[in-house]
């Protein structure tokens, strides 16, 4: 039976959410949970949707597993349960729920949002909030911050934003980036894309705010768009300030074909 897990955790202990070995990751906690209730080394296949680095946190992360037949007949109605029982009080399943064998976490995803808080109060963040809200010291212009991400929208190479892997590309489409400020002043950066390189959100975060502060143009985070090399000029964003808080997928019969071309796409 595949399974997809809705999964949200403060990131500030865990090293990223792929499991290493001797560090303590989301995916780590989350098998030895499993494990404890399939039995260590049956094979679980987790697969999610975006491998969060180390310090992000998440509320809308998601993934799946296939659990064998025999173990979901004995863990149907109880699972939520027993895993809110094993898992540490910073990483929680959501929600468990049966989905056909098409669906791929990963592969099947059509968007990932994220969001980014920054506190520009001369006091700092909040201290229950300091652990997903950078601190800014220099006052931020809302307008400035929305032209600088206007700029970035669309389908680019963003390689001046990214950690560059061998034979992978870093062509993206954003669909979706943008500033408010919440009515406790907090700004909060909304990016919706298909995927996102390594450090990308990051990245193109600590861009806009130079430009928030008024120390750059705010044309000037899309004229590295021409770049094909990651620029030296970027400071990445800190990883606490930023969450993954949805993933997208299309309805049920098109995750075979959602999968096979965000393959063919990868590639």
């Amino acid at each position: 039976m595949r399974l997809r897990l809705d999964v949200s955790y403060d990131g500030a202990e865990f090293s990223g959410w792929a499991a290493q070995p001797a560090r303590r990751t989301v995916a780590g906690v989350l098998t030895e949970a499993l494990e404890r209730l399939v039995g260590a080394g049956v094979p679980l296949g987790l697969t999610v949707a975006g491998r969060t680095d180390a310090g992000v946190h998440a509320t809308g992360q998601v993934c799946h597993i296939d659990l064998p037949d025999e173990d979901w007949a004995r863990l149907d109605g109880t699972l939520l349960r027993r895993l809110a029982a094993l898992m540490p009080p910073d990483a929680r399943v959501r929600t468990v729920t049966p989905v056909p064998d098409t669906f791929d976490a990963r592969f099947s995803a059509t968007f990932r949002r994220y969001e980014y808080r920054v506190a520009d109060t001369p006091w700092g963040p909040e201290p229950l909030r300091r652990h997903d809200t950078l601190g800014w010291l220099r006052p931020l212009d809302l307008a400035l911050l929305n032209e600088a991400a206007a700029g970035l929208v669309g389908e680019h190479d963003y390689a001046a934003y990214c950690k560059r892997k061998e034979h992978a590309t870093t062509v993206r489409a954003i669909t979706r980036l943008d500033w408010r400020r919440d009515p406790d002043g907090i700004c909060v950066a909304t990016v919706q894309a298909d995927a996102f390189c390594q450090s990308m959100v990051r990245s193109l975060v600590g861009a806009m705010l130079t430009a928030g502060d008024g120390r750059r143009p705010p044309h000037w985070p899309a004229t590295l768009l021409t770049l094909r090399e990651r620029s030296s000029e970027v400071t990445v964003a800190p990883a606490h300030g930023l969450t993954l808080v949805a993933v997208g997928y299309p309805g049920a019969d098109e995750y075979a074909a959602r999968a096979e071309a965000t393959r063919r796409l990868r590639a």
